[in-house]
């Protein structure tokens, strides 16, 4: 039964199962979208699974995720210092899973971002050093408990039990104790080399000119051993990873059946791509991060707002919590005035507000409304590093406010002009903007609280799009 699929009807799943033979109480309940609250097979709905491993005996894993809370992870490896946002439908994912009742693990890969996932890689990864693997993981892993906590906080009804804690741990404190002999009798003499250059990621790679190093060969064998460790020590039996990761997950389950003889289930998701056929959120080379440092909420909230009408749908069931239903209603509103983009505004704020929180999203509509709605009275509202964030590519000057200073000796010193007599001719004729008013008199003189904002700044506009920031010393 392919999980991507939608329900099918009564008569037509029975005929199927029949054929299966694996008719049971609990498969019927899938075909008739009766789910227990822990049934997280249900995210198909939502276009979460694009497959899963084993393939067989639904029912068997509804049954187990009905009966008892499963424990789920998934793996991060910190080959750079924040995740981004096509990180996000597994951090939702897993966030799903815990609203249904389940334990979540996060794993930070601190040991194999050091060898490097081939998959859907045409050269090998840089390697990193001890250092800033160390660094990467520590700073992941507190984006990681950044979402969580927002999403515990804001977007989960308190009136409902409380969410199982989320679990992160680092596989560098395993590894660092077994060694390389250990390993090989553990794990290394139950794989089988044709089995792993069967592998997708490893058959591209060894048909390729660069080819793959032995260093990359063995990362499969090292997250099927991280999923060992966790069934050994947590009792975990799903893993989700991306629809790229299928290879690895199977490595796992197939040690696992044979060093524990349990079955275990991979799930994958859908890697998603823009309209280009990029990676989500990384075209062009410009990723758009997790972290406020790197990527402001502003720019997160601007890139979701960006969002196509033709994707716009797919993303708010993939990276919202708004009910399927809500989410149909939502896009109805939507196609009655598409220009005002509801649909877009909705999806930016919901993921605004996970990643970020209620700061992060007030500051984001602050700086929208100020750069795109043309309201000066938001400028006064933003911090003087929520300006220099909004306006990042803007020129600055720092500037000492004399008594007497007009507006075109502003606009001169702060390197709006090169000749004054341009200054004064563009400014005479409408295409000077100070805090988002137009000012045509280029003697005016600055008078404080009017021309420069409460925070020391002043916002300086030449035609449409060039920008300057002045910071007053007083």
């Amino acid at each position: 039964m392919f999980l991507r699929h939608p329900p099918l009807s009564l008569s037509r799943c029975l005929n199927l199962l029949s054929k299966r033979r694996y008719i049971t109480y609990n498969t019927l309940k899938l075909c008739k979208r009766s789910y227990s609250t822990r049934n997280i097979l249900k995210l198909y709905e939502r276009g979460f699974w694009a497959d899963r491993f084993p393939d067989t005996n639904a029912s068997d894993l509804i049954q187990e995720l009905t009966s008892s809370p499963q424990t789920v992870y998934s793996g991060f490896d910190p080959t750079a210092d924040s995740l981004h946002v096509g990180n996000l439908l597994v951090i939702v994912a897993l966030l799903h899973c815990q609203r249904a009742g389940h334990n979540v693990i996060a794993l930070v890969g601190g040991a194999t971002a050091q060898v490097g996932d081939p998959s859907g890689r045409s050269s090998e990864r840089p390697l990193l050093s001890s250092e800033e693997v160390h660094s990467n993981a520590s700073a992941i892993a507190e984006t990681l408990q950044r979402i969580f906590r927002n999403h515990n906080e804001i977007l989960w009804n308190k009136e409902n039990k409380a969410l199982p804690e989320l679990r992160i741990v680092n596989n560098s404190d395993w590894y660092t104790k077994l060694n390389v002999v250990d390993f090989l009798r553990v794990a290394g003499k139950n794989f089988r080399l044709g089995e792993m250059l069967s592998r997708s990621s490893v058959k591209s790679r060894m048909n390729s000119s660069e080819g793959m190093s032995f260093t990359e060969f063995t990362y499969q064998a090292l997250q099927a051993y991280d999923w060992l460790y966790l069934f050994d020590k947590h009792q975990c039996t799903i893993q989700i990873g991306g629809s790229d990761q299928m290879g690895n997950l199977v490595a796992g389950h197939d040690l696992i059946s044979r060093v524990r003889n349990r079955q275990v289930t991979g799930l994958t998701i859908p890697l998603i791509t823009n309209e280009a056929g990029n990676k989500f959120g990384k075209s062009a080379g410009n990723a758009v991060w997790l972290d406020g440092k790197k990527t402001s909420s502003f720019d997160l909230y601007q890139f979701f707002l960006r969002t196509p009408d033709a994707e716009v749908e797919k993303l708010l069931k993939l990276l919202t919590f708004y009910p399927v239903g809500d989410i149909g209603k939502i896009m109805e509103q939507h196609w009655l005035n598409p220009e005002k983009r509801q649909a877009q505004r909705k999806l930016a704020e919901k993921v605004t507000l996970l990643v970020h929180g209620h700061a992060g999203l007030d500051s984001a509509r602050l700086a929208t409304d100020a750069l795109y709605g043309g309201n000066p009275e938001s400028l006064v509202k933003m911090t003087a590093e929520e300006m220099g964030v909004v306006f990042k590519s803007a020129s600055s000057a720092t500037l000492m406010l004399h008594p007497g200073t007009s507006v075109v000796k502003m606009a001169m010193d702060a390197g709006c002009f090169l000749e004054e007599r341009d200054a004064r001719r563009i400014i005479s004729a409408g295409g000077f903007y100070i805090n988002l008013s137009r000012v045509n008199n280029p003697d005016l003189v600055l008078i404080p609280g009017a021309h420069i904002l409460p925070n020391d700044i002043t916002l300086l506009r030449v035609g449409k799009k060039n920008y300057f920031l002045v910071k007053w010393l007083r």
